[in-house]
């Protein structure tokens, strides 16, 4: 398939899930993930409309984001290392993964060095796999309340990971498990704003992750392919 009938496809898919959950398609954002692509194919993929860039390391990402950085919204969705922070902050306006107090104090000093505000999403670990980084659930009310002393952090929202599953079906009590924490932050008012943005869903389940509430869909091979052929 060529990248425009990926799209087609995955943007159809998209409509029905949100028709299935009585939800607006315009809820739903797509991060297109091209750490599996080459620089031309993610100036492609920019090129079809897609504006949303998601990458997971800075290794990867840098001769991108150098030729390509101006375009679009870059996402840095990986595991960040508290050493790479000085190169991502500024270039990408999200950071998916943040899960510890360590970053949390990089993200901050290197921001008001620089004079930014960084928008964040908190990582959960619902699922309880070893293999996952993120939060216990347990600790994501007291971790967002340490936010609170970091004035140039934003939390957009959360974020999760499921396991990879054979059925898509079966990732769903991770999805709800993240939307009902959402919910549960937001009756308590944790966070100086209301946390609205859920960050999962992949390729293989976006789907289940969209019923259940999710707000940015990350995409990689499903929706950009991953090689430059493709």
């Amino acid at each position: 398939m060529t990248l425009e009938e990926r799209i087609r496809e995955v943007n159809t898919r998209i409509e029905e899930a949100c028709l299935r959950s009585e939800r607006s398609r315009e809820d739903v954002n797509v991060i297109a993930v091209t750490k599996y692509v080459s620089t031309s194919m993610t100036e492609r993929v920019l090129d079809s409309g897609l504006t949303h860039i998601g990458e997971n390391r800075w290794q990867n990402a840098e001769e991108k984001w150098n030729a390509l950085g101006s375009r679009g919204t870059w996402h840095f969705i990986g595991h960040l290392q508290t050493n790479k922070v000085k190169d991502v902050a500024g270039k990408f306006e999200y950071i998916h993964s943040l899960d510890r107090l360590s970053l949390a104090k990089e993200l901050e000093k290197v921001a008001s060095a620089r004079n930014l505000e960084i928008k964040t999403f908190v990582q959960v670990n619902i699922s309880g796999e070893d293999t996952k980084y993120g939060l216990e659930p347990e600790q994501a009310v007291p971790f967002l309340k340490e936010l609170h002393q970091f004035p140039h952090i934003k939390v957009a929202g959360l974020m999760t990971m499921a396991p990879f599953e054979g059925e898509a079906e079966d990732t769903r009590p991770v999805f709800r498990g993240l939307r009902e924490l959402r919910d549960d932050i937001n009756r308590q008012a944790i966070t100086r704003e209301p946390l609205i943005d859920l960050s999962m869903g992949m390729s293989n389940d976006f789907e289940v992750a969209i019923e259940e509430g999710a707000t940015w869909i990350r995409l990689g091979s499903i929706l950009v392919g991953k090689q430059e052929g493709e």
